[in-house]
């Protein structure tokens, strides 16, 4: 947490007890500027990154690990410390003569969750390395990609780009990622992030090693937990004990742990308390799926289908007994036609975002209704929706 937080924490003590200070820090989506007890993992993409300390680009490598191991918080915490530190390139494109060369290449960081087709890879590449914002209208593809490579063959020294969820549901295929890597300039290395194993995805063939990030361990994901309900909560609110129960249900995975105490202190906030019970933990275990999906997944999803989702966590189970009835009554209160709505159902089931359920068909006739259940944690989705609103 920065200082300008810390001082507004200390300002709002004249407005009583107050369970959460702070919901940013408390989210399962937001990453911090230095993620807990990761320092090997840190040392080991550096390992792979050191030539850039002597100004030349590393080959391109696979990082992979399972769901809720880290690798997006690692991956975004290191390029955004490499940035910092090296000579930024953009000025070039806006020089009428040639400008030095950057000492060490640049960094890029996409997320292929909101980066999913041709045009927006480019732009997103372009539109990290220049000053002014890339228009979104009014140029092609073929534009995008030929000042990419204008502004790069002006550096000497190239950049790194790390993309991160490749393989997921919804984002480019791995022949499709591949042919964007082969449109990219001579002097870009990437750096691609996901969790299919290195032996059933094609990226490898295209890279020189594989960078395995391993699941949290016990007291690692304690410390995770710890520091995050001291940035976030008021002080004390969650002892150590609880923090151990959350971490040995979450086996490893940060994500379901932070989306398990996210869950936990919005209950005890609702409720008035400044400090989490068992019973909420439980509350909010309870509430994650077995296969849960990410949060943030579900939240870069189109304006639209978060709508639907928004007022689908409000449904009772009867408004939920069967697609139909689910659909009637979200597109009477989302302002989107029944067929849309349940496009938009039918499309997020095929990603995993919701399951369609078989009902149980209690009159015998017919076949058994489908009733929509989520896969991610409603509370959390809920607070972190209506807090982007």
């Amino acid at each position: 947490m920065d200082i300008d937080a810390r001082i507004k924490r200390r300002q709002r003590r004249d407005e009583g007890p107050r369970l959460i200070q702070d919901y940013e820090s408390l989210s399962p989506v937001a990453h911090i500027d230095e993620p807990s007890d990761r320092g090997p993992v840190f040392e080991r993409l550096l390992d792979h990154l050191d030539p850039v300390f002597d100004g030349v680009l590393p080959p391109n490598a696979y990082v992979h690990g399972d769901f809720g191991s880290g690798k997006s918080a690692i991956v975004t915490a290191l390029f955004t410390h490499l940035q910092r530190l090296s000579t930024d390139p953009r000025s070039i494109i806006h020089t009428s003569t040639r400008a030095a060369s950057p000492t060490t290449p640049g960094f890029v960081y996409l997320d292929t969750r909101t980066t999913t087709s041709e045009f927006a890879f480019y732009h997103a590449v372009l539109d990290d390395l220049v000053d002014n914002s890339v228009p979104e209208h009014g140029i092609s593809t073929e534009e995008l990609r030929e000042r990419l490579h204008a502004i790069l063959g002006e550096s000497r020294n190239g950049v790194v780009v790390a993309v991160d969820h490749v393989g997921e549901p919804n984002s480019i295929d791995t022949a499709g990622l591949i042919d964007l890597f082969a449109g990219l300039p001579s002097n870009v290395s990437w750096l691609a992030i996901g969790r299919t194993p290195p032996d059933r995805t094609g990226l490898t063939t295209y890279t020189a090693t594989s960078i395995n990030i391993a699941p949290y361990q016990r007291q690692m994901l304690v410390d995770v937990l710890m520091t995050r309900a001291s940035e976030g909560l008021t002080q004390r609110a969650l002892d150590h004990d609880l923090a151990r129960r959350i971490a040995d249900w979450a086996d490893g995975n940060a994500h379901s742990a932070l989306a398990a105490l996210f869950i936990a202190a919005d209950r005890a906030d609702r409720a008035d308390r400044t400090r989490l019970s068992e019973a909420d933990v439980d509350a909010a275990i309870g509430e994650i799926p077995d296969s849960s999906v990410s949060l943030a997944q579900v939240l870069s999803l189109p304006v639209n289908k978060q709508l639907v989702l928004r007022r689908l966590v409000d449904l009772d189970d009867d408004e939920r007994a069967s697609v139909s009835a689910t659909t009637e009554t979200v597109s009477a209160d989302v302002d989107l036609s029944v067929g849309t709505v349940k496009r938009f159902l039918y499309e997020m089931a095929e990603t995993g975002i919701v399951e369609r359920v078989q009902a149980e068909n209690n009159n015998g006739k017919g076949r058994p209704p489908s009733r929509v259940e989520l896969r991610f944690p409603p509370t959390a989705f809920r607070r972190l929706y209506d807090l982007r609103q």
